[in-house]
């Protein structure tokens, strides 16, 4: 059985227009996924990444560009400009990382949730209401905003540091094997690489 982990962060536009397709790849051919949110800004810093508020204006006018298109072509809603894009995003990865270890809920729909939250309905994902939220939605305890936090915070940091480890540098990443899947754009190479090594 082939297994996927999947590095998220919740504050990434690309992340959100994923979508559930790699939920939907993963199923058709009985993978695995283990959910990795990670700190992308921290990774952005050992392996030369930039922040977009840092690069270049050519950068930031094509990234603002490939977001719309992106929505466009998956047939997504997209809020380009979140009234509370930066903010903290260490609450809702810590709960994304709580609900996994906890299970029973769906645990590909809260990260859907938490994303959605930012880049479709506009809140701030560090507020402890929309987190709970969203956990309560997609079948998990809404305590676990509370309970979760130091085990989230180590596991958090942990996961970052795979990350560097797997090679990856950016959001979202998918790694099988010692195969690196940069963006959501190359979900359908992850399926042509699952298709002949399930």
């Amino acid at each position: 059985m082939a297994h996927i982990d999947y590095y998220m962060f919740t504050l990434s536009p690309f992340t959100y227009l994923a979508g559930n397709k790699l939920e939907e790849i993963a199923s058709s051919y009985g993978a695995t996924i283990n959910y990795k949110p990670f700190n992308l800004l921290q990774v952005f810093e050992k392996t030369g990444g930039t922040p977009p508020k840092d690069r270049h204006i050519s950068r930031q006018i094509y990234r603002a560009q490939e977001i719309r298109r992106v929505a466009l072509h998956n047939n997504m809603e997209v809020t380009e400009n979140p009234t509370y894009w930066p903010t903290n995003p260490a609450p809702s990865c810590y709960a994304i990382i709580a609900a996994q270890q906890s299970g029973g809920g769906n645990i590909g729909g809260l990260c859907q949730s938490i994303l959605k939250s930012c880049w479709l309905d506009n809140k701030d994902i560090s507020d402890d209401k929309v987190i709970k939220d969203a956990l309560v939605l997609n079948g998990f305890d809404g305590s676990l905003t509370e309970s979760g936090l130091l085990q989230g915070a180590e596991t958090f940091s942990r996961n970052t540091e795979d990350a560097i480890n797997a090679n990856v540098f950016g959001a979202p990443s998918y790694v099988i094997d010692d195969q690196v899947f940069f963006g959501q754009d190359r979900l359908e190479y992850l399926e042509s690489y699952l298709s002949t090594n399930s």
